[in-house]
């Protein structure tokens, strides 16, 4: 029997899959959007622990004390490969830290270290989350948005650099974010008036230096006339990629007192 590279490619891939993938919309699509979906706007830790809670979850008790075994480390998704066994206890205050991080009571503000012996699985929990949210970004519950700053048609600016029609914004930020403080309050309102979801817009922080000062000349140009600065903005899905260094990085540490062998 014969292998046809089609019938593969279809079966795994749809076009419907492709166009979701690299969904791309104005300003005021986004904004439709968030209101149909507002979960598209959480935060690194809401999304790592609904993550975690999508794939289910189960509880048993051990000397007295309830456990709960989160279904997410079996990895059952890669036959077990990287999953962690015994470590429930462990795992379950890990999975709190997220959750604390998640509704904003501080944690998010600290840095997460996993602490342990050799073997104690700490690398295979950090791979797990890793892998587990590059998938999560790729189905419609993950989906996420970033933004790109264009510069064409008649209405050129010439902000990118010469012959530069592109440029994606260097964070990846939330484009609610490119929204000035003075009327975040009214759009969050209109956003949020009628939704049924318990998840509620939220608009923190600021975008990054280099599309802060695209945002200001512009401003400068239109005088103030955010619409027509919006105009130059095109909202695009965002998947995470380790392989590319899009939204996940490593950071392999080095004691620079350790002596070299030549």
């Amino acid at each position: 029997m014969g292998i046809s590279l089609t019938e593969i490619v279809n079966k795994t891939h749809t076009s419907e899959q492709y166009k979701d993938l690299h969904w791309k919309g104005s300003f005021d699509d986004y904004l439709n959007l968030v209101k149909q979906k507002p979960e598209v706007t959480r935060n690194a830790y809401q999304r790592i622990y609904d993550m975690i809670i999508s794939y289910g979850a189960t509880e048993y008790v051990d000397f007295k004390k309830t456990v709960t075994h989160y279904k997410f480390f079996d990895d059952e998704r890669n036959n077990g490969k990287d999953a962690v066994f015994g470590l429930d206890i462990s795992l379950m205050k890990l999975v709190n830290v997220f959750k604390a991080a998640a509704e904003g009571y501080g944690t998010e503000k600290r840095v997460i270290l996993l602490h342990g012996p050799v073997g104690s699985s700490k690398s295979t929990i950090v791979r797990s989350l890793k892998k587990g949210l590059e998938e999560y970004s790729k189905i419609k519950e993950g989906a996420m948005y970033t933004f790109v700053w264009t510069d064409k048609g008649s209405e050129r600016h010439g902000l990118l650099g010469k012959g530069v029609e592109e440029m994606v914004t260097p964070m990846h930020e939330e484009p609610l974010r490119l929204l000035p403080p003075d009327i975040r309050e009214k759009v969050i309102d209109e956003i949020n008036r009628g939704n049924k979801s318990k998840f509620k817009v939220k608009i923190e922080g600021d975008v990054c230096p280099a599309s802060r000062y695209i945002f200001k000349e512009l401003m400068t140009k239109y005088g103030g006339d955010i619409t027509r600065v919006l105009q130059h903005v095109e909202i695009r899905r965002f998947i995470l990629s380790e392989a590319d260094r899009v939204g996940i990085g490593t950071f392999q540490p080095k004691d620079e007192k350790k002596p070299r062998l030549n």
